[in-house]
This record gives structure tokens, sequence and C-alpha cells, in this order.
């Protein structure tokens, strides 16, 4: 299980590689700002961290956790965790391959071979890819980083809602948390442990969490939609179906329409490049899946970068 100890353990492993993990801003404005009924809104400007993504911080606890095979590290990913994997092992000087389903862009396979990673493309989904590399891992001996699914992982990702705590001088009253197989939503939800509402974001078309609070336990659903390149996993992580039983106190769906639409507000109006993962937080906002009370301050936590400027534009 992971929990606030286990968080602190990976945030010293991680001070040990300054100039590989940055400090990424806390930007602080004012409901209004954003067109928000709500006292203020933090915007978490994750999309800054090394490899365009929040993925970093779990991939290189999850590699300075072990001691690394000759054979190096492989992944499979729609994207960010393989960019973030790459450039963890790139720091550490070992081999990286990285499996992606054809849903994968371009933009995120071209990142990944400028990062040294060799890149398979392999099936049409992640579930697919995924099986592929676990084929590969067993005959190569790599060390096999889960892009979501894993104690390091998701103790890294968990070192962002740290992070905003001690920037915000406190919790906000509430996170808003995009979720495609649980990684950050089950880090940030273990370190708020409770002290502050989290709220899980999720495209209509790729539903982990939600079908899982449904069923009553983690079931596969079907993926796709604007935003499967990087919530495209089938099924929620079974760390984060841990965590979020405890601490998470709502999954709310969004419409592919409403994801876009926020996306390129963000770059209209606050000149803010992000993919369509990054965007759910406002998108609740903007489209009223989400309600604040007038008093409210609530964090949206912009998680990535790696998409096609053309697509925000």
């Amino acid at each position: 299980m992971i929990d606030r100890p286990t968080i602190d353990d990976a945030r010293r492993r991680l001070a040990e590689h300054p100039d590989f993990l940055r400090t990424t801003p806390l930007w602080r404005l004012s409901g209004a700002a954003l067109g928000v009924p709500c006292k203020e809104v933090w915007l978490k400007l994750e999309h800054l961290q090394t490899g365009g993504s929040f993925k970093a911080r779990g991939m290189m606890n999850r590699l300075a956790s072990h001691r690394l095979p000759e054979s190096g590290v492989i992944i499979a990913s729609g994207g960010n965790a393989g960019i973030a994997t790459a450039a963890a092992a790139q720091a550490l000087g070992v081999r990286c391959e990285v499996y992606v389903p054809q849903v994968s862009p371009e933009a995120k396979r071209a990142r990944l071979r400028e990062l040294g990673a060799e890149v398979m493309v392999h099936g049409a989904a992640y579930s697919e890819a995924l099986q592929a590399c676990l084929e590969r891992q067993q005959a190569s001996g790599a060390l096999l980083t889960h892009a979501y699914d894993q104690p390091e992982v998701v103790a890294g990702a968990g070192t962002l809602a740290l992070e905003i705590e001690e920037q915000g001088g406190g919790l906000p009253d509430t996170l808003l948390v995009s979720v495609g197989g649980g990684g950050l939503i089950g880090g940030v939800a273990a370190w708020v442990d409770s002290r502050a509402r989290v709220v899980a974001l999720e495209p209509e078309r790729a539903p982990t969490l939600h079908s899982a609070r449904a069923a009553g336990r983690p079931v596969d659903v079907e993926v796709g939609g604007v935003a499967a390149d990087s919530l495209g996993a089938r099924r929620i992580g079974d760390i984060a179906w841990q965590v979020a039983q405890q601490h998470v106190h709502d999954a709310l769906l969004l419409t592919d329409d409403s994801i876009r639409a926020a996306q390129r507000w963000l770059w209209r109006e606050l000149k803010l490049a992000v993919e369509p993962a990054a965007a759910l937080g406002l998108a609740a906002l903007q489209s009223g899946a989400y309600r604040p009370r007038a008093d409210e301050t609530v964090a949206l936590i912009l998680c990535g970068a790696n998409c096609d400027p053309a697509s925000v534009a």
C-alpha cells in the first residue's frame, strides 16, 4: 500500500538526481480569471517536467530503486511513461526499449527516439503493446517499468502532491486529477490522505475508475477518444484501486468535446500548450461536471504536454 512515508522516501530518492527532476511551478489564479465561479484555481504546471509529463517522477523513482541489469529497462506505454523512462534511462546511462500501441502519436515516438530508446509499435491498444513487452522482458531480463501499477511509480507520482502542498502553504480544498491507469491519482490521493477532496476525471470513452466503482472491482473497458494515447489503459491499476476506495471522493466523466475545448482555451487564453489529458480539470470546471463552492480553492494538474502543437492551435 502506498502511504505518505512511502512518498517521503521517494522524495528523498529523487533528490539524489537534482539535474533530472524539476520542481514545476504552481500558478495561483482567481477563479474569475478562468471563468470559474470559485475563490481560487491552482494550476500545477507539471507539463514543464522533464520528459514533458508527471511520469518522470515515478519512472526515475523506479529505476533509482533497483540495480539495473546490462539489458537495461523496458516498458509498454502510450507515450508519456515511455518518454519518462527513456529520459531516466538516458540520465542513468542504460539501455531502454519502449513498446507503444498504434494509437500513440508520431510526435511521442519521435521524442522516444531522440532520447535514445528503441521503439517497437505493436497492437492497436496499450494492452497489446504490454503483452508484447512482457514477452520481450522475459527473454531479455531487462527491468520492467510499468506505466502506472508499480509501488515506486505511484509513490513517485505522489511527490507531485507533496510539492503542491509545500508550494501552496497547505492543501487546496479539492484536487481534480486525470485518470488513465491511475498512477497519478493513486499517488496524489495517498499523499492527501483524505485531508482534502480528491476527484477523479476521465473521458467518457476511457472510464476505467468510473466503471470499477460501478462494478465494485477493476474491470476491462473499451478505450478511445481524444485522450486515448495517455489515458488509454483498459483497466484501473490495482494500487490506484486500493487507494481510490479510501481517498477518492468521486469519479466524473467528460466528453471529448469539453476536453478539446478546455485544451484550446488553455492555449488561447493562457498560452499553455498541453495534451488533452492535461485539460480534463479545466474541462470539468468549464462544463459544469464539477461545480465548486464560491469559497472553494481547486487545484488542477496539467499533467503532460507531449502532443503535436498543431493539434492545440
